[in-house]
């Protein structure tokens, strides 16, 4: 997702169409994530699905979430609205890139059709006067969207204003590491400028190093086998897959990143605070469940 009112001048030749999100991805300056959640979705299985409800119901501290208002913001390909919508919640779900928005209403259809417990939309969070028609939520859940927005400060603050008193927002942020995150969004933006047919290649060749640094740890310590499980029982992590998350990872632009420490501060600021934090390694992201306090009585001390 990205702000729809911002756009650079299109290259010399190309034709506009009247979907911004299309000429973001033309001009290189918007990795597809609908078409990779679109070969995902492929492989929801029940298994996956129910390690998505077990991941919600981990980091939210809630074995169901009967009655509540749950928004996913950026849906990509549905799961965890399906995950919420099965753990009770009544779901609001939306991406600003159509695709991924096609994969939301594909996974309804096929699990849920006639549940009218679950809506879906096609906005962006930087829309301001969109994202303020949804209304407030109980639940607020981004899980790596809102720093590929172009703009996500501002993602963070529209999000933070869907979440009602006493509610509680769920996000996930890429790791600020100072250079080594530059470099990463320079690769980022190599991915999205080359030819279709060297995309592939190119998340090989970058994410190659990593994988065989992984395989000779495993193999070192005399466990082959736990390399062979990040790609078999990759799952279990979230219900997602090895090779898309790898996609996404190279592909995924824009890209921006925080560190804990000023995310703390944006969101103490605007009256939240920390349930629970699960911290990421290196450029991965780290996990933040804020509540949302009430504000003083008037007087009050």
């Amino acid at each position: 997702m990205t702000d729809m009112s911002a756009h650079a001048t299109l290259p010399a030749g190309a034709a506009r169409t009247l979907d911004p999100h299309a000429d973001e991805v033309a001009r290189g300056d918007r990795f597809e994530f609908g078409r990779n959640w679109a070969r995902f979705l492929a492989l929801v299985d029940d298994q996956r699905i129910a390690q998505a409800e077990r991941s919600l119901s981990e980091m939210l501290g809630r074995a169901r979430l009967d009655g509540i208002r749950f928004l996913d913001i950026g849906s990509g390909s549905g799961l965890f609205s399906l995950a919420a919508r099965r753990l009770g919640a009544d779901v609001c779900s939306f991406d600003y890139d159509p695709q991924s928005v096609a994969c939301t209403r594909e996974l309804k259809s096929r699990c849920r059709p006639d549940d009218d417990g679950w809506r879906i939309e096609q906005g962006s969070v930087l829309d301001a006067a969109f994202v303020d028609r949804l209304g407030r939520f109980d639940v607020v859940y981004s899980w790596g969207v809102l720093h590929h927005t172009g703009d996500m400060w501002r993602a963070l603050d529209q999000a933070q204003r869907s979440v009602d008193v006493g509610g509680v927002l769920f996000i996930a942020i890429y790791n600020d590491t100072g250079s080594q995150s530059a470099r990463w969004k320079r690769l980022k933006r190599i991915y999205t400028r080359l030819p279709r047919v060297l995309k592939s290649p190119f998340v090989l060749l970058v994410s190659a190093p990593e994988e065989a640094k992984s395989l000779v740890r495993a193999v070192a310590a005399g466990r082959p086998q736990e390399y062979a499980r990040t790609w078999t029982k990759y799952d279990e992590r979230r219900g997602m897959s090895h090779w898309r998350d790898l996609v996404d990872w190279v592909g995924g632009y824009p890209y921006e990143y925080a560190k804990p420490d000023a995310i703390f501060s944006f969101f103490r600021a605007r009256g939240f605070v920390l349930d629970q934090l699960r911290v990421g390694g290196g450029l991965g992201c780290t996990e933040y469940v804020f509540s949302r306090t009430p504000a003083p009585s008037p007087g009050s001390r």
